[in-house]
């Protein structure tokens, strides 16, 4: 997958109205294939932010999660490259999940 892409949010200055619009971004993987994946839920682990995406054509597939960072005041998706950050931010998440489900 691509490792930087613009994440738009209500206050990124690009003018558009993001209240009402899902975040939608084409990701390209290892194959060369475009897949539009559509942001579904953003949550926080140890001060970073992290981000939950969803194939828009496929969502019962997993979903794919990247770290938040922020550069003069844009924010980008960035893959997670570090095992031990991997299996953190995966758990958390996964506990998360379950305690969606269970409401």
């Amino acid at each position: 997958m691509s490792e930087h892409e613009h994440v738009h949010g209500d206050d990124c200055g690009c003018g558009h109205d993001h209240e009402h619009e899902e975040h939608v971004f084409v990701m390209t993987d290892e194959d060369g294939t475009e897949r539009e994946m559509v942001m579904v839920y953003t949550f926080e682990s140890e001060e970073q932010v992290y981000a939950v995406l969803i194939d828009r054509n496929n969502p019962e597939e997993d979903g794919l999660i990247f770290r938040i960072e922020e550069e003069n005041e844009e924010a980008f998706l960035v893959g997670i490259d570090d095992d031990a950050e991997w299996d953190r931010v995966t758990k958390v998440y996964e506990e998360i999940a379950a305690a969606e489900n269970s409401k």
